[in-house]
């Protein structure tokens, strides 16, 4: 015995309240880090990203509304007076709630492969890397609205979507933005991973992480809109259940990508800080430990540290201390000190780029 649309109703309806509040704390997650790096990197916070964060968040919460005000009509207020009861009720394309969802579906959809199209451009800067998958995002955008327009002009009574017309062309919207998602997250990721290569050996960091993050958060959204069209294709009503799910799982792909790298960022950054923070402090006292002579920062103290930098220069500075019998008896003897005299020509060894 297959799935029945209102038992679908329920199950969907409630998944996607636990997706949508775990989405919730990713948002305030996402706000946080965002403002937290500008910090770290003392610039203005990045509002088109806080911008697309409130979108996405506007489109899990009105899709999570009328998904509650659909279940409330199909099981409580219209249940007896729809014709067919609930099964009927949900099962009908045309139904204004249903054509709500999608609408705000086909949004949250164009808005989440809108914003992976971009990072794809930024890493790569070429428009013609993107030039496929902006194509494919404007069929996205008429293949849904195509589909969104069959629903709502479905009669009563003539069918579900499996059974009408809609299904070719909702089959057409779940592999098409499929298509999309896979190809921008294996050209985000094989560039990363390129660019790591060439510049490993001139970095003390790794752009792996990224890869990473990248290719889970790729898997999670491909994972699911396979789900979907294997659903969709087979016919089965669960098919609801995972459309419901994939309007949270949109956002919270965005706000991983956000929160994994900027921890990472901030991980890196308090790593370093850390260790030079140590370093500073080792010479500080290093300087201090011996107040009757000069002290010189040797090659083998900087070597010791792991700088991220490729070419270092050394400067030595000259240190001596002196006294009233001291500066009586250059009077007499204008010529240097043996410390001087050493500390001199290391001083003209010492100022080479390392």
């Amino acid at each position: 015995m297959g799935l029945s649309l209102d038992l679908a109703a329920v199950i969907s309806t409630t998944l996607e309240g636990i997706f949508y509040g775990f989405s919730v704390f990713m948002f305030g997650v996402t706000l946080y880090i965002l403002k937290q790096n500008s910090r770290r990197l003392d610039r203005r916070v990045n509002y088109r990203m806080v911008a697309v964060s409130y979108a996405l968040l506007a489109c899990s919460t009105a899709h999570m509304i009328i998904d509650i005000i659909r279940t409330s009509n199909g099981l409580v207020f219209k249940r007896d007076t729809f014709p067919g009861g609930p099964v009927a009720f949900f099962s009908q394309p045309s139904e204004t709630t249903f054509i709500a969802k999608n609408i705000v579906y086909l949004f949250q959809t164009l808005l989440g492969d809108g914003v992976l199209i971009y990072r794809c451009y930024v890493v790569w800067q070429s428009w013609l890397i993107v030039a496929f998958p902006i194509v494919m995002w404007f069929w996205i955008g008429i293949v849904s609205a195509i589909a969104i327009h069959a629903s709502a002009t479905v009669p009563a009574g003539a069918g579900t979507v499996f059974l009408t017309s809609v299904g070719q062309w909702i089959t057409a919207f779940y592999a098409s933005t499929l298509a999309t998602n896979f190809l921008v997250s294996m050209l985000l990721a094989y560039k990363i991973w390129v660019t790591n290569r060439r510049v490993a050996h001139m970095s003390e960091g790794s752009l792996f992480p990224v890869v990473r993050v990248i290719a889970d958060a790729g898997l999670l959204y491909s994972a699911a809109l396979t789900a979907a069209l294997a659903c969709f294709v087979q016919k089965s009503n669960g098919q609801y259940i995972i459309l419901d799910i994939v309007t949270p799982i949109i956002s919270i792909t965005f706000y991983m990508v956000i929160i994994r790298v900027g921890l990472a960022a901030t991980s890196r950054s308090t790593d370093h800080a850390a260790s030079t923070l140590e370093f500073s402090s080792q010479h500080h006292a290093r300087s201090h430990s011996n107040n009757t002579g000069p002290r010189v920062v040797t090659v083998g103290d900087l070597e010791s540290q792991a700088l991220p930098m490729s070419r270092l220069q050394v400067h030595i500075t000259k240190m001596r201390e002196t006294d009233r019998a001291t500066i009586e008896g250059e009077g007499e003897n204008d010529t240097s000190s043996e410390t001087d005299r050493k500390l001199s020509g290391f001083e003209g060894r010492g100022r080479k780029g390392i």
